[in-house]
């Protein structure tokens, strides 16, 4: 089983520090919650382990199945097996899912010919209109839809480690519960370990984490099981801090991200 260990983590942004040593580890076919208040670097955390351009690393490790993957461009930590679902998912005018994952898959060594069935039984697995398949990646999709999509093309994918930042937002009842089991399953079925980042408690209900880290100021303050996102819920995070300022993200270009 695959496993991904993040030690001692620093990273800054606009040369003002974010991480503060983060350590943090996920086994193939886990399921990971990290909580935390607003600013605490949770974001950050998901930019740069994906390697997105505007992130200084300044100290630590980030291995997956022994490979470092800090120093890595993003496109070759996808390919070690790392997937990254945006919080916001960008628009990716002139390229369709269809498009998009028939590269993945060709670049990944697996047979092309296959990606139109394979997005088809996702999409009506997770509630998604085939028609919108047909669209440019993203492109006059609402909210709740491009998450499907992010989890359309991770189910297609099934990487090693899949880091979701907020899946969550903009769902309604019956897509987080669409979206959740699917993950669910494939952390079961296809080892894929998951790192989800949440705000709240209802996606923990659908998606049943093994271990919740809270994340504040930087660093994992403390770790615990399912009953520690009920305890938050309850007490909300001012025995960490609270939320904190965490300045924006850096101004990089808009681009397609790689998606294996």
């Amino acid at each position: 089983m695959s496993d991904l260990v993040v030690e001692g983590l620093h990273a800054s942004v606009a040369g003002r520090e974010i991480l503060r040593g983060v350590d943090l580890r996920v086994g193939g076919g886990e399921v990971h919650a990290l909580m935390g208040p607003n600013g605490s670097g949770k974001s950050t955390l998901s930019h740069v382990l994906a390697g997105r351009p505007g992130y200084e690393v300044t100290a630590g490790s980030v291995r997956l199945d022994g490979v470092e993957l800090l120093g890595l461009p993003a496109w070759e930590r996808a390919q070690a097996g790392l997937f990254l679902a945006l919080q916001y998912p960008i628009e990716v005018p002139g390229v369709s899912v269809y498009d998009a994952l028939g590269e993945s898959m060709e670049a990944a060594g697996r047979e092309r010919g296959r990606v139109r069935e394979l997005v088809g039984a996702e999409a009506r697995r997770i509630g998604l209109d085939e028609a919108l398949l047909t669209r440019a990646l993203n492109v006059d999709l609402s909210g709740g839809e491009r998450k499907r999509n992010e989890i359309l093309q991770l189910a297609v994918l099934q990487p090693k480690v899949a880091v979701l930042d907020e899946i969550d937002s903009g769902l309604d009842i019956d897509a987080l519960t669409a979206v959740a089991r699917r993950v669910a399953q494939l952390a079961a079925e296809s080892g894929t370990g998951v790192l989800a980042i949440t705000h709240y408690q209802r996606l923990l209900s659908e998606l049943a984490a093994d271990k919740v880290h809270v994340l504040s100021a930087g660093r994992v303050v403390q770790t615990g099981g399912p009953e520690l996102a009920l305890e938050l819920e309850r007490t909300g995070y001012a025995a960490y801090g609270g939320e904190q300022e965490e300045p924006g993200e850096p101004a990089v270009a808009r681009r397609p991200r790689p998606l294996v």
